[in-house]
């Protein structure tokens, strides 16, 4: 991509914003060297990598970034054998620390979200604990070393301390003895030794030696020569505690050298994590969704919005290009909106190719363009000679040059800067070279020749910016199909030009060019309603769809749940049967052998009709199970046209004869025609109108059972309670997602909900909402 339309364009601005959500310097650099990639499928693989970042944020909230830095330097050093320090040290375990817990936090098997990209990414991660234990256990912060980090470090400060604790106690007691000779009655430390202020004139009463005196002075600071011996043994202890640090801080230097390779490639994924949720993060808070990439070069930006312009003041716009047409030109008045237009589109462009989520509604369509060009703005060069037209033509024949079916082109205020007659006939001729050249392009203008040319030229489509008369405001909507009307003569009325004045410049123009500037104003303002109108319905369309699938999917997995419930009640009085038959065989065969023990042939013959009555009731209590099944009762009596279920064949079948002398029925199953026997049919699983009752059973449920819960202000066990009520009318009402507030706070009610939920039977997935459904102060729960 050329570096010019990525300076005019301002892409380094955009940049610029989503290096604010990085944790390293690293990352940083990434985002810096970032530019529309070369082909499409790169640019698919980046746009999924920062969608599936952004879910998981959504889902499992912060990555685990804490303690993020950049390491390389430490890498570096490490690589030729060199010491680090201990802060480079602990950095280097605190990343590699994050690496082992991104493959963690990456793992989704237990959830609905989808992170294959994100897990390759993951998979060269290798975990190195004993490597980061070793660090940690020796260095407590960036600048302090662990008593524990060894033996001979542990022994020589607790000799330390025992010397410290000695000469303060002597130290004091001098303070006592010399108190009259002293400035101050306390001790201090000159060069880690301990000293007294003694007054400049008193100093021959202390014997010993002088390390340094105050600024005015009127104060020695003298070491006493009792206290020589014991401050030379501290100087001696802390020059041992410097080695033995020195050696451990080497020590592990050896270490982080010997897993150099695989510390190096931890780091960089780390970094690439750091670029990819820093893309997502930006994304969250601009309020971007995943546009879809056409390969062909059409574009389809849904309610647009340019990502450098606060969202809460921005007028979103629909652009088309590509399919319909493949030239738009854009009319209107000046601080129209015409430029931001143009400059919204270049920039939304090159954040997709690049992999950034772009600010559109989800559903935009963006075109993959090898290069892209734009003409905007004024760059005269005082030190070139060129005037404003000169800069522009230049630009455009680099443009006519180096364009082709690949490219987008954006021009603004083409041909301005010269005679308005000449510089529409340019104009043209430019739009007219590049249309055919098949060169995806938008141009803004004031000429009205250009609005002729787009009326009746095939792939060139009109369209303006909006604007209100009556508050002489621009509304800053693109309206496709519709070329501008310039409005000067209502404008200037308003602004109070007299009447007189702009009755004689109407007289100066055309009859037929005040006509169509009328028919300009009246397809505006019809379009305008037809677009309201074509909005609303979409929106209610799409509502409507989802609102249909979620409870007809809800609706079959209740009416599953209830089938399998029965069949595993079949199952069960199966199996109470079975073991009811074998113990009755069990009592038999055990009575058969007392009458061996004495019992007469009556005897024998009344067990035998008992067993056969016992048995003969069994048997008809499996008769009833069978006949009772899932798909219906069993039918003693059929019609004609009669809808019928054959559970051997699980197919439904229409009666077309009557029961013969054998017990058997003709049907048709399909194509097929049929004879079975009547005992083997049963009533089908629903009739019409009872699928009717049980829908509307199902609204009056949903009705009755609100989508939303409102907890905020309650402890964490009656938040439980409540939500654990509301979750079984839910079900019971067949709500397929619902939401429970619960409010930001320090978060200790969410966690609790949380902590119910992981468990609770009836919850299927569940997730904390988006940005336009309460963020972390709401939990968007998906119900079985």
């Amino acid at each position: 991509m050329n570096k010019r339309v990525l300076r005019v364009l301002e892409f380094n601005k955009v940049k610029d914003k989503v290096k604010g959500y990085t944790n390293t310097t690293a990352a940083k650099d990434l985002i810096e060297s970032l530019e529309p990639y070369d082909n499409i499928y790169e640019v698919l693989e980046h746009l999924k990598e920062t969608e599936e970042a952004l879910n998981l944020l959504m889902k499992k909230g912060t990555a685990p970034f804490d303690g993020a830095y950049d390491i390389r330097d430490a890498i570096n050093l490490a690589s030729k054998g060199g010491t680090l320090m201990a802060v480079q040290l602990v950095r280097i375990s605190n990343v590699m620390r994050i690496a082992r817990r991104f493959k963690g936090y990456i793992d989704t098997k237990e959830s609905d979200i989808s992170s294959n990209v994100l897990e390759d990414i993951c998979q060269g991660i290798v975990p190195v604990k004993n490597l980061e234990d070793a660090i940690f256990n020796a260095i407590i912060s960036e600048d302090e070393i662990s008593d524990k980090a060894s033996t001979t470090l542990y022994n020589i400060r607790r000799s330390l301390k025992e010397k410290n604790n000695s000469v303060k106690e002597k130290v004091s007691s001098m303070v006592r003895q010399y108190s009259n000779v002293l400035q101050e009655n306390f001790y201090t430390i000159r060069g880690d030794r301990y000293v007294l202020p003694v007054k400049a004139e008193h100093k021959g009463s202390v014997q010993g030696l002088v390390h340094d005196q105050s600024s005015t002075g009127s104060t020695l600071f003298i070491e006493p020569i009792a206290l020589v011996n014991l401050n030379n043994e501290i100087k001696e202890l802390l020059l041992k505690e410097k080695a033995e640090i020195d050696r451990i801080l080497q020590e592990l230097s050896n270490k982080v050298y010997d897993d150099i390779n695989v510390i190096e490639n931890n780091s960089l994924i780390v970094t690439e994590l750091d670029f990819i949720f820093a893309k997502a993060k930006y994304a969250n808070d601009l309020g971007c969704t995943i546009p879809k990439i056409n390969k062909d070069g059409n574009v389809d930006l849904i309610e647009a919005r340019h990502p450098l312009l606060d969202r809460k003041i921005v007028v979103p716009s629909d652009i088309k290009l590509g399919r319909e047409f493949t030239s738009l030109v854009i009319t209107g008045p000046n601080t129209g909106g015409k430029t931001v237009t143009l400059k919204t589109l270049g920039l939304i462009e090159l954040m997709a190719l690049s992999g950034l989520l772009i600010p559109a509604r989800e559903n935009s369509t963006v075109g993959f363009f090898k290069e892209i060009f734009a003409d905007i703005g004024d760059e005269q060069s005082i030190e070139q000679s060129l005037s404003t037209f000169s800069s522009h033509m230049t630009n455009i024949v680099s443009i006519i040059e180096n364009a082709d079916e690949h490219s987008l082109a954006l021009f603004d205020e083409l041909g301005a800067g010269t005679d308005p007659t000449e510089g529409a006939a340019l104009a043209i001729s430019i739009l007219e070279n590049l249309r055919m050249n098949k060169v995806k392009l938008v141009a803004t203008t004031h000429y009205s020749e250009l609005k002729g040319y787009a009326l009746k030229t095939e792939n060139v489509e009109n369209a303006s910016v909006e604007f209100d008369v009556e508050t002489l405001k621009p509304t800053y909507r693109l309206l496709i199909g519709i070329p501008g009307k310039s409005n000067a003569f209502e404008i200037s009325r308003r602004l109070g030009l007299p009447d007189y004045i702009i009755t004689n410049a109407k007289e100066n123009i055309a009859r037929e060019t005040l006509e169509f500037e009328d028919l300009i104003q009246t397809l505006q303002e019809k379009s305008i309603k037809a677009e309201e109108y074509r909005r609303e319905h979409e929106l209610l369309t799409i509502e409507a769809k989802k609102y249909k699938e979620k409870y007809e999917e809800k609706f079959n997995s209740i009416s599953l749940s209830r089938e399998k419930a029965i069949e595993e009640g079949k199952r069960e009085a199966r199996k109470l049967l079975k073991e009811a038959k074998e113990e009755a065989d069990n009592i038999l065969r055990d009575m058969r052998e007392l009458e061996k023990l004495g019992y007469g042939a009556g005897a024998r013959q009344k067990l035998e009709e008992q067993r056969l009555k016992l048995k003969n009731k069994l048997e008809e209590a499996e008769t009833n199970l069978k006949n009772k099944t899932l798909d219906g009762e069993a039918l003693t009596t059929v019609t004609e046209g009669e809808e019928v279920f054959i559970p051997s064949l699980n197919q439904k079948a229409i009666v077309i004869g009557k029961v013969d002398n054998k017990g058997e029925v003709q049907v048709q199953a399909g194509i097929m025609k049929i004879s079975i026997k009547l005992s083997e049919l049963r009533s089908p699983k629903d009739t019409k109108e009872q699928k009717k009752v049980k829908k509307r059973e199902m609204k009056l449920n949903l009705k009755s059972v609100s989508s939303s819960i409102d907890i905020r202000g309650v402890d964490g066990e009656e938040g439980r309670y409540m939500v654990d009520k509301y979750l079984d009318d839910a079900f019971m009402a067949g709500l397929g997602e619902v939401t429970i507030i619960h409010g930001k706070g320090t978060g200790t009610l969410r966690n609790a909900i949380c902590e119910m939920l992981k468990k609770h039977h009836h919850v299927k997935s569940f997730r904390l909402g988006n940005y336009n459904e309460g963020g972390t102060g709401a939990t968007v729960v998906e119900l079985i």
